[in-house]
């Protein structure tokens, strides 16, 4: 075996996970930014009482329905395809091949870190870096117990819940009292941290606010039992991604119709389910809220997958792929840039826009976000070979300096 690793040449390159990674980072565009806009925060009277508050209900009914989720779902199969290619492309390439990979983790594990901390307390790359890193054990697992075990993962939640409910645990305790302790530490209460952002007029609080809302995000996590969704979802990329069920896929048309058919015969009423339930303060209660979840989000995102590859395999040769590949091509750039923009755009030493705008005017500066990304990435990628932050998490991984420039 070889020593000499190197990253996959564009030849080399799936144009349909690229494409998904495009339509992917559009989708956590929209759901992210209210958050950054600091909308989700609003207390209910301050929601009700912007002008756009009739208009702003529909549309969050149909974010629930059609967003919130979804795409977090996509990306974190997106990312267990991935981990395949570099898992394959490791073992067969170098006896290292193991220690690379968790090289690589461990550096996504650090921007992670440093995009919670400087940036944004909603991170997710820690969480996936963190998943990431138990990938390998399922290497040589069969593709029915990789199945099994992700189907288990995804279920788990369900049974959490259950036993929370049961016996009143909070197994979130722990990083309640550091959030508490962060936010006494430099006067964020309960009344202004809504607002706390908008009004922070230098970076620096920006920073200090972050500090607990890393834990309020590790909060997220263990409430939300993301770890085992998100490697649940991890193995079923990981056994799309090993059995190569992206390349030819007019060859698998027949399947790629049938999943898509059952997606969303599952997924849209289940997601209707989980869009009244979310809008009308979650009647249903944590264990049910978590049933609806993993019927609803999982089915719905297999529909938005093998729709988009239909479309693919009957306009292969359309530039609109080649475009929505670019930011694709660059996800990991520009789920970064995406939280720079948001800092810029909504926070106090910004353009200060935050809590002052309805969800629908968010979510159309989210939309324009994303068209600039496409528009930018698809002219730096005519240039450069990787993404900015691609290029230096490559070098780092391979520990050697990478053509930058075509």
């Amino acid at each position: 075996m070889s020593n000499q690793l190197n990253p996959v040449r564009t030849k080399e390159r799936h144009i349909i996970l690229d494409v998904l990674r495009g339509i992917a980072l559009l989708g956590i565009c929209l759901a992210n930014y209210p958050e950054f806009a600091l909308y989700t925060f609003q207390p209910k009277e301050v929601i009700e009482a912007m002008p756009s508050a009739g208009t702003d209900t529909v549309i969050r009914f149909f974010q629930y329905f059609l967003i919130d989720g979804k795409f977090y779902t996509l990306f974190s199969l997106l990312f267990g395809i991935g981990f395949s290619i570099i898992i394959s492309s490791y073992m067969e390439k170098s006896k290292n091949g193991m220690l690379l990979f968790y090289r690589r983790m461990f550096l996504l594990l650090f921007i992670g870190f440093l995009h919670l901390v400087f940036l944004w307390a909603g991170d997710i790359l820690i969480l996936y870096a963190f998943a990431g890193l138990f990938l390998p054990l399922f290497r040589n697992v069969s593709n029915k117990k990789l199945i099994v075990s992700a189907v288990i993962l995804l279920l788990l939640p369900i049974g959490i819940d259950a036993l929370i409910v049961l016996f009143d645990w909070n197994l979130a305790a722990p990083v309640i009292k550091a959030t508490e302790y962060f936010h006494h530490m430099v006067g964020i209460t309960e009344d202004n941290f809504p607002v706390w952002l908008v009004e922070a007029q230098h970076y620096p609080e920006v920073i200090q606010f972050n500090l607990g809302g890393s834990f309020i995000r590790m909060q997220e996590f263990i409430e939300g039992n993301r770890l085992f969704k998100v490697l649940g979802l991890f193995l079923l990329g990981l056994c799309i991604g090993r059995n190569k069920l992206y390349t030819n896929l007019n060859e698998k048309k027949p399947v790629l119709k049938k999943v898509c058919f059952y997606g969303f015969l599952i997924g849209v009423p289940s997601s209707l389910l989980y869009a009244w339930n979310a809008v009308t303060g979650y009647p249903a209660g944590m264990v049910g809220t978590a049933v609806i979840y993993a019927v609803s989000v999982v089915p719905m995102s297999f529909g938005y997958i093998t729709a988009i590859c239909l479309w693919y395999i009957k306009n292969t040769d359309r530039k609109i792929f080649r475009v929505m590949a670019a930011p694709g091509r660059m996800a990991l750039t520009n789920y970064i840039m995406q939280s720079v923009f948001g800092i810029l755009i909504f926070y106090g030493f910004g353009f200060a826009l935050g809590a002052k705008l309805g969800l629908g005017y968010i979510e159309w500066i989210a939309f324009g976000i994303f068209l600039l990304q496409v528009l930018y990435s698809y002219v730096w990628l005519h240039y450069f070979r990787f993404g900015p932050l691609e290029w230096v998490w490559r070098m780092l991984t391979y520990g050697k300096w990478l053509k930058f420039k075509k």
